[in-house]
């Protein structure tokens, strides 16, 4: 028994409507371009109650004709087959995806071997990579918020000296339109 291929569900309206009023590939493809809804088919092709309507075909075709100047599509596809080629572009970026995380996870476990370096009787070991990430992380700033200094006095700043603790920038109220409010003057500059 042959496996049924998978129809996403955003093209079910499509080939309902298809059945429904009876229109070809080529129909429901300009229906498509011209960005008509197929819940709106209905609306459009009620001749019973308003008879001075189009019929749906005829109606598509005029529109088609009206905005793209031709006919008809140059290429017609069916509903199945533009079913399939979604499903296999999507399956396509989930594989490209996969194998990108996958990759990415892969050089980021793959880090220097430690090199062993002999000395006379001893044997010693260096990890490259310990000294390279303690170098760039020392020149890494330390501070990720916005601040303001308070300039520090000509002796050497204590840990319990209160001149040289900063202070984060008011932040502007984006209701306020007079701007931010001014610093404080709780910081006593000597």
């Amino acid at each position: 028994m042959a496996k049924k291929k998978r129809i996403p569900h955003k093209f079910h309206p499509w080939i309902n409507a298809r059945k429904q009023f009876r229109l070809s590939d080529a129909h429901i493809q300009m229906a498509r371009e011209l960005g008509l809804s197929p819940k709106r088919f209905a609306k459009y092709a009620d001749r019973e109650n308003q008879p001075w309507k189009l019929p749906l075909t005829k109606f598509i075709e005029a529109q088609y004709l009206k905005q793209f100047g031709k006919e008809r599509p140059d290429e017609v596809k069916p509903m199945e087959e533009i079913a399939a080629a979604h499903v296999a572009k999507r399956a396509a970026r989930k594989v490209a995806n996969a194998n990108k995380a996958s990759d990415s996870e892969s050089s980021a476990a793959e880090s220097p071997a430690p090199t062993v370096t002999e000395n006379a009787d001893e044997t010693a070991t260096t990890d490259e990579t310990a000294t390279t990430d303690e170098t760039t992380t020392s020149q890494a700033p330390a501070q990720t918020t916005p601040t303001t200094q308070v300039p520090a006095p000509e002796a050497a700043p204590s840990a319990t000296d209160e001149t040289a603790v900063t202070q984060p920038t008011p932040k502007a109220d984006p209701w306020n339109q007079n701007g931010p409010p001014p610093p404080s003057s709780d910081t006593n500059p000597e």
